[in-house]
């Protein structure tokens, strides 16, 4: 993404992500993304990163030798397949349960997710809004 380019109708910038096994890692994350069709964007010593999202080990220049701690954010999924594709995926590269595909009516009556645990047990969920919940594109504005 180009440094002169800001994208209205998001809230997130970028997460950071600093990790224990950054190889366990791209491994978990890189599953998931190819299901998502996202590729990883690129890397270096001690990172990679994909979209918004950085993942670097504790000795890379950003993370300051600490890792992040436990978090909970979702991967937005076209639909229901898709949401059990990247559940099985992240199990398959080394994620833990924490939640199978389902309705979870509680957010709103079509909401459909699964939960997983990455190799840092950070809570990771692949979320899909149903058909009553279209996304709205982002809106570019250039300087």
């Amino acid at each position: 993404m180009d440094a002169d380019r800001l994208f209205r109708g998001r809230l997130i910038d970028h997460l950071q992500l600093v990790v224990r096994d950054l190889e366990a890692s791209r491994r978990f994350y890189a599953a998931i993304l190819e299901v998502l069709g996202i590729p990883i964007g690129g890397g270096g010593d001690g990172y990679f990163w994909a979209d918004e999202l950085v993942v670097s080990s504790a000795g890379s220049e950003a993370a300051q030798g600490t890792l992040t701690g436990r978090h909970h954010f979702a991967f937005q999924a076209g639909d229901r397949e898709i949401v059990a594709a990247c559940h099985r995926a992240a199990l398959d590269a080394g994620g833990r349960d924490n939640g199978a595909p389902g309705l979870r009516p509680h957010y709103h009556p079509d909401y459909y997710a699964a939960f997983v645990l990455d190799p840092d047990g950070n809570n990771i969920e692949f979320a899909h809004h149903g058909p009553a919940h279209r996304s709205v594109p982002a809106v570019e504005i250039r300087f």
